[in-house]
Parts: structure tokens; C-alpha cells; sequence
């Protein structure tokens, strides 16, 4: 299954590291490439000699270390698929969310441009540490995988959560990844997230609940299955790939446009207004004498139509936030769009929909055919649209 795959193990100074030969051996034995790479710590608990042996290759630990012309931290960046660091310490783990390469591990995490796996395992109080799990949503949003470690009966006496996930789910976890990241490679990927901002004026504006978080998500997985992905985002966010940050429908129109000739695939997961304000004050307005103000709107392009009626080559898909009688209001609206799928969200949920974690969706084809998405985390939801249109 891993023939002919480079598969980086990098493996950090925690008890758990002599678990590591196993999943070394079972990468062996489905035909991968294994390069090993260790922290100094490291080798208090697994030695060089065992590691070689296993992986059949040289394991390398001092950063500068370098036997021919090549800087190791980018040729073994460069010539690995993937990269799996198990067990990942919460020092290592801090150290790559922060951009520290203070050793030869953290240098190669900081080059690596492709899918990365961590496997935490620590103390159950280190991993609850707040600052540990923010500098972990750090990694997430990079689009970094985290396996988070299971409880039990820790080597350091506590109860608690923090051992190593099983060698099985790791190696599963790689086989996936790798797996996925050929499904869309040679595509390109443009994605739009998050709701538009409308100035009335330099302090107000008119906007919308969206997050951005089905958006990213889509990224994230469309990165993983090899896309060129483009994300056009209204919201804050740090990734692997080209991100156009915009403000207004108007400054969504251009970007969005910018990219549509040369994409495969165009998701509008972005809240458009559907209005902005038509005379925007270029000062503050002053409240008045009366106790109504009125702002004249007019109304923005509809960016998903437009891409409709000129896509040539490209699939086209939209989304539509109803809170009340979606299917009706979704079958409406993909015919009048044009568009090859559509995705309705039912908003009027507060456990799915706007800045939740979780989704549910119903996927409309515009050859009528109709599919159903039960309640998942939006990253599940995300792969499950994206396989989807593309099996």
C-alpha cells in the first residue's frame, strides 16, 4: 500500500518513542521508504543502531550533520510524502506552532510543505495545559493533523489522557493521507469563505453571522487531497496555500474572478450580502435629531450566476443558508443558479450552521439527484462533498 512512498518518522524525547520501532516496521513491510529523524532527546529512549536497522536507511539527529552539499532540513523536507512525528512532546509541539527550528526535527517541520501527522502523547496535565492546546489549534488551522493521545494509566503514575494513540491508528492515519493526497492532484481549487463586510461608514457596516470554519475546512481537505487550492476569505487565517484576503461582495467578485479561468473546481461557501449601502459615508455619520435613520441599498452582483453562465471547463458549487423549508428553497435556487451542485444548510439549528464546529448538509445535483449528509465535525463534512462530486 506505501510502495514507493517516502514516509519522514520523526520522533521526539518521550517514553512512548520505543513504540516507534513497530510502526517503523509495519511502514517496512507495506513498502515505504522510511527516513528516521530524532531529536537529541530522543535518543535517551530508542537507540541509533535499533532505528537503522529497522529503517534500513540512516537516521539522522545533529542538525548540522550534513555528509554532501544538500542542507539535511530541506533535502529530507523535499524528498519525503509525508511526515509523521510520533510521540510528539508538548516542547516540540510548541516549538513547530511558534516557528522554532532549534534542532534538525523542528528545522524539517518548518520546510515541510506537505501533509504532516502528529501523534502527541505527554503528562495528562501537560496536555491540558491551555497553552499546549492553542499552540495545537495553531497546527490544525496550518493544516497539520493532530491524533489526539488516548487515556489510561500514564508512565509518569498519573490516570489521565496523554498516552501515545495506537501504532495501528497512526500507520491508518498515514495510509489515508497518502492515499488522499493524489485524489485531486492537478486540480485547482478555489474556495471562498466567510461572510462580506459592507461599510455604511469608517465605523459601521452591515455583515452576516458566517465564521469561515465550512470554508477552511474545505481548504484544508482539498490541500490534502493534492489541490492547488486558492482560498478568497473574508476572515483571519493561516495555511499551507494562497489565501486572498477581501473585505466586500464587490472585492469577492474580482478575486473570485481573478482565479475562475484557470480553476477546476469553485465552491462559494461564502456568505454574500446580498445589499450594500449606496452613498458610503466617508466620515462617521452623527446621530440626528430623529430617532430613525434611513440607508438606501442597492444590490450586490450575484457572484455565483455570473460564474455560472461563463464557466466553460470549470464544476461550480454553492451553498445556500436557509432557515425554513430547505429543500424547496434549494431546489429553487440551484435552477436558478445554474450551478453544478449546491449545499443547503439548514442555519435555524444552533448545534450546526454559523461558527459551530459540526455540520449537516443536503447536497443538490442539478441533474436532480439529492444526497444527504448526517451531522459530522465540518472537516468530515468538507471530505464527504468533496468525494463526492469527485467518485
Amino acid at each position: 500500500m506505501l510502495k514507493g512512498k517516502c514516509v519522514l518518522v520523526g520522533i521526539t524525547g518521550g517514553i512512548a518513542a520505543y513504540k516507534i520501532c513497530e510502526l517503523i516496521r509495519m511502514y517496512k513491510k507495506n513498502g515505504a521508504n522510511v527516513k528516521v529523524v530524532c531529536t537529541p532527546n530522543a535518543m535517551n529512549f530508542v537507540t541509533k543502531l535499533t532505528l537503522q536497522n529497522l529503517s534500513q536507511n540512516e537516521v539522522y539527529v545533529q542538525e548540522f550533520d550534513v555528509k554532501d552539499w544538500k542542507p539535511e532540513h530541506i533535502s529530507l523536507a523535499d524528498e519525503a510524502d509525508i511526515m509523521v512525528i510520533a510521540p510528539a512532546t508538548a516542547n516540540t509541539i510548541s516549538k513547530i506552532a511558534q516557528g522554532i527550528a532549534d534542532n534538525l526535527l523542528t528545522s524539517i517541520a518548518c520546510a515541510f510543505s506537505k501533509k504532516m501527522i502528529i501523534a502527541p502523547a505527554m503528562n495528562c496535565n501537560m496536555w491540558n495545559n491551555p497553552t499546549i492546546q492553542e499552540n495545537l489549534r495553531i497546527l490544525e488551522s496550518r493544516g497539520i493533523e493532530c491524533l489526539p493521545p488516548d487515556s489510561g494509566f500514564l508512565a509518569c503514575g498519573y490516570l489521565g489522557k496523554g498516552r501515545l494513540c495506537s501504532i495501528e491508528k497512526i500507520y491508518n492515519e498515514t495510509v489515508e493521507a497518502l492515499r488522499y493526497s493524489q485524489k485531486l492532484a492537478g486540480k485547482k481549487v478555489v474556495i471562498t469563505s466567510g461572510g462580506t463586510i459592507e461599510d455604511i461608514d469608517p465605523v459601521r457596516y452591515i455583515s452576516n453571522y458566517s465564521s469561515g470554519k465550512m470554508g477552511f475546512a474545505l481548504a484544508n481537505v482539498a490541500k490534502d487531497m493534492g489541490a492547488e487550492v486558492v482560498l478568497i476569505t473574508t476572515k483571519p487565517f493561516e495555511a499551507p496555500y494562497k489565501i486572498v484576503k477581501v473585505k466586500s461582495a464587490l472585492d469577492m467578485q474580482n478575486a473570485v474572478e481573478d482565479e475562475f479561468e484557470t480553476s477546476d473546481l469553485v465552491i462559494m461557501a461564502a456568505a454574500v450580502a446580498d445589499y450594500r449601502v449606496k452613498n458610503q459615508s466617508e466620515q462617521k455619520m452623527k446621530k440626528g435629531v430623529n430617532d430613525i435613520l434611513t440607508l438606501e441599498l442597492v444590490q450586490n452582483p450575484d457572484i455565483l450566476k455570473g460564474l455560472c453562465e461563463k464557466k466553460t471547463h470549470q464544476l461550480v458549487v454553492g451553498f445556500c443558508a436557509e432557515s425554513e423549508n430547505l429543500l424547496e428553497n434549494a431546489k429553487e435556487k440551484i435552477a436558478k443558479k445554474g450551478c453544478d451542485y449546491l449545499i443547503a444548510n439548514d442555519i435555524s439549528r444552533n448545534d450546526i450552521g454559523f461558527s459551530s464546529d459540526d455540520n449537516e448538509v443536503t447536497i443538490l445535483e442539478k441533474s436532480g439527484k439529492i444526497e444527504k449528509l448526517e451531522k459530522a465535525s465540518k472537516k468530515v463534512i468538507a471530505r464527504k462533498i468533496l468525494e463526492y462530486i469527485y467518485e
